[in-house]
């Protein structure tokens, strides 16, 4: 019997590899989006504008003025001379940014006094330009930090020492790459179990393979497999560019990712089969894979944490087998999860999986007419 599985699974893997568009289908993605991902996926505000309307005029303005401009963030300063301009950048897209300086802005912190600097922010650039005043807003305050210590002549106000623990720069690509490990294998292991079943439909060969000694939960297994494989394949190919190409650090163990892999493998394979089981064509398979990893990726808690979701959609988070993945790999990345951290996001996805398959079990049985 085990030998029959084998021989499925063989049969599987040489009908993925049979041909140039399978393996390319396989590869591309891989390397298209370790190319594009680690830049293009980052909440980092660079290279943006900057629009100042100084109606001051004063040495405090000036200096204030010229450490925005040194900001990475903010390479170019556009300064404008009415509140016409200012509307007009911000309305034209100019300027994601624009700081309104009052008159007596120079006088009033030369005589320690509060002052106030108006921050116009686009919104329909919302996330970016909030990012972006927080960028401008560091600055100012250090600066009113410094001023009031010159002029009071006091002891500096209680400030707060920042450590960024795990990712000591706060670089982007430490948490895009591990998290890049799950929704690329994701895709992989889906889109070769879902169209497992609906391609022995659309090839006329599914009722030889009913006829088969296998039974229908050796044939899932035979199916399912494959999946697995691609799916540690691809995130052994990822693991390593992110390790000797992007240099992030890895403080976990080996044995513990792939077991991770293997258990995220084993829900995702669950749910490709079930949408197998439900297809009669690869086509339908195909929409069903992207039907499924659209929500996957946005409930995932990789571009907004599920915390700030209402209560319904973190249900449904909480059995999207992707949120707990990335959790685990992270983890494992950059903190060096060791197993008892590791499982409260290992046996959800085994407890994913187990339902899933059953479902797809039900549907196979169902639709074969056994």
């Amino acid at each position: 019997m085990w030998y029959s599985i084998l021989i499925l699974i063989r049969k599987e893997l040489q009908a993925l590899f049979s041909t140039t568009q399978s393996i390319r289908m396989l590869i591309m993605p891989v390397i298209l989006q370790l190319l594009i991902f680690p830049f293009a996926a980052t909440l980092e505000v660079k290279n943006s504008t900057l629009a100042v309307y100084n109606e001051d005029g004063g040495a405090a303005s000036i200096e204030l003025i010229q450490r925005l401009s040194a900001a990475k963030a903010f390479p170019t300063v556009i300064m404008v001379t009415s509140e016409a301009q200012l509307k007009e950048v911000i309305d034209d897209k100019k300027a994601l940014l624009a700081l309104r300086f009052p008159q007596d802005f120079s006088r009033q912190m030369t005589n320690g006094q509060p002052t106030l600097i108006q921050a116009i922010i686009d919104g329909r650039r919302s996330n970016s330009a909030q990012i972006a005043f927080g960028y401008a807003q560091q600055i100012v305050q250090q600066y009113a930090l410094e001023q009031s210590s010159q002029t009071q002549l006091q002891a500096i106000p209680a400030q707060i020492n920042v450590e960024n623990l795990y990712n000591p720069n706060l670089e982007y690509r430490w948490f895009v790459l591990p998290s890049l490990i799950c929704i690329i294998t994701t895709i992989g292991c889906l889109t070769v179990t879902a169209l497992s079943l609906a391609r022995e439909r659309e090839e006329g060969t599914f009722e030889q393979l009913l006829v088969s000694p296998l039974t229908p939960a050796y044939i899932m297994v035979g199916k399912m497999v494959p999946g697995i494989l691609v799916a540690l394949m691809q995130g052994t190919v990822i693991v390593l560019a992110a390790i000797f190409v992007y240099r992030i650090p890895f403080s976990g163990s080996v044995w513990l990712l792939y077991l991770s892999l293997f258990f995220y493998g084993l829900s995702l394979a669950g749910f490709g089969l079930l949408i197998s089981a439900m297809c009669s064509s690869q086509q339908q398979a195909f929409l069903g894979v992207f039907g499924f990893m659209a929500p996957a990726v946005m409930l995932s808690g990789f571009t907004a944490p599920i915390e700030n979701m209402p209560p319904f959609l973190q249900v449904i988070g909480a059995i999207n087998p992707l949120s707990h993945a990335i959790v685990a790999i992270k983890g494992i990345f950059l903190k060096g999860y060791t197993f008892q951290q590791t499982w409260p996001q290992l046996w959800p996805l085994l407890l994913i999986a187990a339902v899933t398959l059953s479902l797809a079990y039900t549907m196979f049985i169902r639709r074969s007419g056994q």
